[in-house]
Order: structure tokens, then C-alpha cells, then sequence
């Protein structure tokens, strides 16, 4: 059968493909050859180039434009190219090393480096660079600008609603007012610390051989400085080196960088979840879209699907996440290759990753407030006005403040009506009653615009 959107076994690559696309030329075998050719290559660079190391011929500017093709021209045709050695080397990173030994054989200027291309190198040096150079791609061109747009978007509505009342409900229950817009600015200020965090994780690289001594390196060179070397390497890629490790990089960034995300995820999925929420209460309509359809049977239903393929795919990262951080910082003895298979998942736990966001981000673009229903449910609901009579009771230093509030109001229905009859019977100035008797729940909303204000302008930086 052949392969495509339709028979894929994956939903990333079948059902989703089209939203994931961004991500092939990131997280698949293509993408993670092109990154091994750019790193054995940048390396046979970095040694023609540098002073120190003796032995190569100058890299005139033809032959480094030549490399530089390699790189910049690595196709899908040269793909398959390298998976036809690899059939041959039963070793992928062996593979990629013949296919650029081949390039240079077949080209009179390169001819003469071709000893040189993956020197002193083990595969993991070039293994742990690509998926570095992966990672940061991922991060910084697709995640981190899939999640800066749900942010804005949430601005944006924080802004509009900042001061329109909603009844808050804690444990499920009326409690002290709020405003629309701050419960959705409240997600604005957890997201971006998150997301400078995430921003923050050092992406780690090394090339030190075989078991992280420089064995071969010095054999050869002893006099050079290979870890000076290696490094100033590593930071032309992008990465941050990493100076002590055995055969592998030891993946413990990679967890920090799968926990950072799954953290964005989780506050992600809480958004996800009182969004969904609040349809339900009807605090919200959500727009329709001309042509879809909500239930095959039911024609009045508009669902909240977007919110709901949000959670499924950031529960399937998080879970992919959650593995990976646990399962790559651990290896036996000096390597073995259990993180191989799990590295090459990199891009099925990100993948969902982008594909919550894009749900999230659509459905954030069909919320309507329902001013109406937002209203009702607070003149529904004056006892969330005791708190703010019991405190006035306890500044003016009347005894019991909290207790007669609660003989009053607790687990009982009461009228605006009556909690100011109530008032009225208290010792209390005439300008504190007047004060207390004029409150209403859509006006007990405290600070909230102003604190909503002030989280947006953090975002925006203003």
C-alpha cells in the first residue's frame, strides 16, 4: 500500500499532516541526515580553517562555497542516497560519512580533505550536535512563535473583557466576582514565565570522542588544545558545549527542556479545560463556522472541539515528554542505545505540542462573551456580597462579623434585598451603610482590570 496522509499509521503524519508539515524538514530522517551533514561538514571546515590544526590544505573560497553546497543543497534525493549506504553500513552515521566522502571524491577541489571528514569523531559527537541544532529550530522558529500567538490572542480578549464582571467560582461554588478579562490575563502571566524558561534551557552540545577523553585527538595531535578547540566549535553551531561527558551527551538538557515544556503544556491544558468549562455556564458562545457541522445527528450543536483537541494532544505530549525526560538522562555505563530510539520520537511529542497550539489558537478566535449570562449569574448570587459587609463589620470592630455572615448566607439563597435589610440593622457609620447598600456583585471586582492591564503590559513589554 502506498504511503501517504490517508495510510500513514500516525495521525502526525496521516490526519494532521498538513498542520505538522513545518515540522518534516525538523524531526525526519531527512531532517536529521541534513543536520549530520551539516555538522561533519562544518567540522572538516572548522579544522581546514583553524591555525592550529596542521596537516589540510588551505580551504580556498571555491572549496568553501563547494561545502557549503553540501550543506545548503542536502535534498531528499541525497537522503535516500545515504539510506542506500546505509543498507550496506548497517550504520547510519557511517552512512552519512561515505555519502560526503563520496561528494568530495567526485569533485577535483575536494578531493584532497576527504581523510579528514569525521576526524577523531565518534557518531554520537555528530549525533548530539544534530539533535541540538533540532531541538533549537524547534523551539525558537516553531513552538515558541506558535506560543507567543495564543498569548497575544489572550491579550487581546483579557483587553476587551478586562472589566466586564464574572461571578468566580471556587470549589464549583459562587465566590467573590472577578473579571473575564483577568481570569484570562491570569493565564497570560503563568505562560510567559513558563515560556522564558523554556526560552532559557541551555542547548547542549560536545565532541570529545569516543568516551569524552579525546583519545583520538590527542593521539594524533597531542599538542593541541582539543577542548578549546571543541568548544569554540560547538558555540559556531549555536550551542553551548558541553565539557565533561562519557561517549554521549548525557541528555540531561533534554529533560530540562521536555519538563520546561510539559510545564507550558499543563497550563495549556488548564486553560483548555475552564474554557470548556465556561462554554458549558454559557459564559461564552462560540462563533459558528459556515459549513461545519457540530453533531451528525443533532443541527443546533456548535462543540467545543478545538478546546477538546487541544487537551487530547497536550495529555499525548506530555505523556511522550514526561518518558523522554525520565528515559534519556539514564544510560548504561559509558552508552548504549536505547536513547536512539527514543530521540527519533523527538518530533512526535512536539508535533502534538504544535498541534494543541493551533487547536487552542482556534478555538480562542471563536469566544463571544455572553454578557447577558455573565450578568444573571451575579444578581443571582448577592451572598458573594457578605464578604465585603463582614469585613467592614470587622474594621468598625463589631464581634462576630464573620459568624453572623455565615448564620446569614451560608448554603442559603438570599436577595440583594435582604442582605441590605441586613445591613441596615448594623452599627455601622450612616456613609459605611449607604457604601455597603449601594454594592452590587458586578461592582465587587476589586482590582482586577488594573491587575489585567498591568500583565499584558509585562507580555507586550510596555
Amino acid at each position: 500500500m502506498e504511503l501517504n496522509q490517508l495510510t500513514a499509521i500516525s495521525p502526525i503524519d496521516g490526519r494532521y499532516g498538513a498542520k505538522t508539515a513545518q515540522l518534516r524538514a525538523v524531526f525526519s530522517e531527512y531532517g536529521l541526515m541534513r543536520r549530520r551533514v551539516e555538522v561533519e561538514v562544518r567540522w572538516l571546515q572548522w579544522l581546514a580553517q583553524s591555525p592550529a590544526v596542521t596537516g589540510l590544505p588551505e580551504l580556498v573560497p571555491a572549496a568553501e562555497r563547494e561545502l557549503d553546497m553540501i550543506v545548503a543543497e542536502f535534498s531528499v534525493t541525497d537522503a535516500a542516497r545515504v539510506k542506500e549506504i546505509e543498507t550496506t553500513t548497517n550504520h547510519d552515521v557511517k552512512a552519512v560519512e561515505y555519502f560526503i566522502r563520496e561528494k568530495l571524491s567526485a569533485n577535483q577541489v575536494l578531493r584532497v580533505y576527504t581523510p579528514f571528514i569525521h576526524f577523531a569523531c565518534t557518531s554520537e559527537d555528530i549525533n548530539n550536535l544534530s539533535h541540538g541544532l533540532m531541538l533549537k529550530t524547534a523551539r525558537d522558529e516553531h513552538l515558541y512563535p506558535a506560543l507567543a500567538d495564543i498569548l497575544d490572542a489572550l491579550c487581546a480578549l483579557a483587553a476587551r473583557w478586562a472589566a466586564l464582571p464574572m461571578l468566580a467560582r471556587t470549589h464549583g461554588q459562587p465566590a467573590s466576582p472577578t473579571t473575564l478579562g483577568k481570569e484570562l490575563a491570569l493565564f497570560v502571566h503563568r505562560l510567559r514565565q513558563q515560556l522564558e524558561r523554556f526560552r532559557e534551557v541551555a542547548i547542549l552540545g560536545k565532541l570529545n570522542g569516543a568516551t569524552g577523553n579525546f583519545n583520538a585527538h590527542l593521539s594524533a595531535r597531542p599538542e593541541l588544545d582539543w577542548p578549546e578547540q571543541s568548544r569554540r566549535f560547538v558555540e559556531t553551531l549555536g550551542l553551548t558545549p558541553n565539557p565533561h561527558s562519557a561517549q554521549i551527551e548525557p541528555h540531561d538538557y533534554k529533560a530540562e527542556y521536555f519538563h520546561a515544556l510539559s510545564r507550558i503544556n499543563t497550563i495549556l491544558l488548564d486553560l483548555c479545560r475552564d474554557l470548556w468549562g465556561y462554554i458549558a455556564l454559557d459564559y461564552f458562545h462560540l462563533q459558528p463556522v459556515a459549513g461545519e457541522v457540530g453533531s451528525s445527528t443533532m443541527p443546533h450543536k456548535v462543540n467545543p472541539i478545538d478546546f477538546e483537541n487541544a487537551e487530547g494532544n497536550l495529555g499525548l505530549a506530555n505523556a511522550l515528554l514526561g518518558f523522554m525526560a525520565d528515559q534519556l538522562p539514564v544510560s548504561r555505563w559509558q552508552r548504549d542505545l536505547t536513547d536512539s530510539t527514543v530521540t527519533r520520537n523527538m518530533g512526535t511529542a512536539l508535533a502534538h505540542c504544535l498541534l494543541a497550539c493551533q487547536a487552542c489558537l482556534k478555538g480562542l478566535g471563536k469566544l463571544e462573551a455572553n454578557t447577558e449570562r455573565l450578568r444573571a449569574d451575579l444578581n443571582d448570587n448577592p451572598e458573594v456580597l457578605a464578604e465585603a459587609v463582614q469585613t467592614m463589620m470587622r474594621r468598625r470592630g463589631i464581634e462576630d462579623s464573620y459568624e453572623q455572615l455565615k448564620a446569614l448566607t451560608r448554603g442559603q439563597r438570599i436577595t440583594l434585598e435582604s442582605l441590605r435589610n441586613f445591613i441596615n440593622t448594623l452599627e455601622l457609620p450612616p456613609q459605611d451603610k449607604a457604601a455597603l447598600s449601594q454594592l452590587e456583585p458586578a461592582d465587587y471586582i476589586g482590582n482586577a482590570a488594573a491587575q489585567t492591564t498591568q500583565i499584558i503590559a509585562v507580555w507586550k513589554g510596555d
